[in-house]
């Protein structure tokens, strides 16, 4: 899969399992992605609002549609959300390591929603 599309600075970013943590990987890569200037949401049913930006409990009460979707949480909650992506018609979706299963890549494949795993977001973002 080729990785441009998904690291365009003009795509509207949203991160679930976006975390106020500062040790978390939620933390680290909603921060990072805020701090390159792209647009992203927090999605995360925990918080009401991280660093000081709304936090939305999942996709469908974002604002406007995520160009793409980066999961950081377990794999049976990335099988609920590439389901979500689907039926909002976001068809780009990055798991973070830890957060893919068999079964939602599968599911992405055979919905043609883009997928990538097995690649850190953040390592890919430095280059």
């Amino acid at each position: 899969m080729e990785t441009k599309k998904f690291l365009n600075k003009k795509n509207i970013i949203a991160i679930v399992g976006a975390s106020s943590n500062p040790e978390k990987w939620g933390w680290k890569i909603y921060k990072s992605i805020k701090s390159s200037g792209s647009c992203v949401y927090p999605i995360n049913p925990k918080y009401p609002e991280i660093n000081g930006a709304v936090c939305y409990p999942d996709l469908k009460s974002l604002p406007k549609n995520p160009d793409m979707v980066v999961t950081v949480v377990p794999p049976k909650i990335t099988e609920m959300v590439v389901e979500e992506c689907k039926r909002l018609k976001i068809n780009k979706v990055w798991m973070q390591p830890g957060s893919e299963s068999g079964k939602a890549i599968a599911f992405c494949k055979s919905n043609n929603i883009e997928v990538i795993y097995n690649a850190c977001f953040m390592g890919l973002m430095r280059k």
